[in-house]
C-alpha cells in the first residue's frame, strides 16, 4: 500500500520504546505475563523462548507454564535454518549463548515444533489480523511452517504492540492469538484455519 510504513521503521520505533522502559515497568509486565500464562489452557508440550533485549516477560512465564503441567521447550542456537530446541528445567539451568540469548543445556531436539500444541512466539508487534513483526532474521518463519496445523501460535507482545495493521509479506505466517501483559490473551483474525 502506498505510504505504508515498512518493517524497518516499525522495528526502529518499537525497539526504541522498549529501550526506554524502566526496570520496574518491565518487571511489572513480566509478572502480569506470568500470571496470564498460568491461566492458559496448557497442553503437555509448549515451545517458548527466554525473553531478552527488552522483550516482554521473564523466566517466570516459563516457570508458570511448567507449574501448570507443561514440558517447555526453548530454542538453542544452531546452524542457520529451522530452530532446534531443548527442554527448560528451570532458570538455574540456562546458559549464555550466541546473540545474547539464554538457552537450556539439555538434549537438543529437532522435532520439538511438531510436538508442541502451544507455541509462544517472540514478536516486536502483531496486528489484529495476526501478522507478526519479528526481528527480521527469519528463524521463526522457517520454523513455524513445520508446526502442527492445530498448534496455537501466540505472539507475546506489550499491550501497545498489538496494532491495527502491519506490513505483510507472502512468507509471513499469521498468529492466532496475542498475549499481552495487561490485556491477557487476545484472539486474532489470522489463525491458519480462518483463511
Amino acid at each position: 500500500m502506498p505510504g505504508e510504513r515498512d518493517k524497518h521503521a516499525w522495528r526502529m520505533e518499537i525497539n526504541a520504546r522498549r529501550a526506554a522502559m524502566t526496570t520496574a515497568e518491565h518487571a511489572a509486565e513480566a509478572r502480569e505475563l506470568a500470571h496470564s500464562a498460568a491461566a492458559l489452557d496448557v497442553p503437555e508440550w509448549v515451545c517458548a523462548y527466554v525473553p531478552v533485549r527488552g522483550e516482554p516477560g521473564s523466566t517466570a512465564l516459563l516457570t508458570a507454564l511448567c507449574a501448570a503441567g507443561a514440558r517447555v521447550l526453548l530454542p538453542v542456537t544452531g546452524p542457520p535454518g529451522p530452530l532446534q530446541w531443548a527442554e527448560f528445567t528451570g532458570p538455574d539451568h540456562l546458559r549464555r549463548a550466541r546473540f545474547g540469548l539464554l538457552e537450556p543445556a539439555g538434549e537438543v531436539r529437532t522435532d520439538a515444533i511438531t510436538l508442541a500444541e502451544l507455541i509462544l512466539v517472540p514478536a516486536l508487534a502483531v496486528d489484529r489480523r495476526g501478522v507478526r513483526l519479528g526481528r527480521g532474521a527469519g528463524y521463526y518463519d522457517r520454523t513455524l511452517s513445520a508446526a502442527r496445523p492445530t498448534a496455537r501460535l501466540i505472539a507475546v507482545v506489550r499491550d501497545d504492540e498489538l496494532l491495527d495493521r502491519l506490513p505483510e509479506e507472502p512468507h509471513d505466517l499469521r498468529m492466532g492469538w496475542a498475549l499481552t501483559p495487561h490485556g491477557g490473551l487476545h484472539r486474532l483474525g489470522g489463525d491458519r484455519d480462518a483463511e
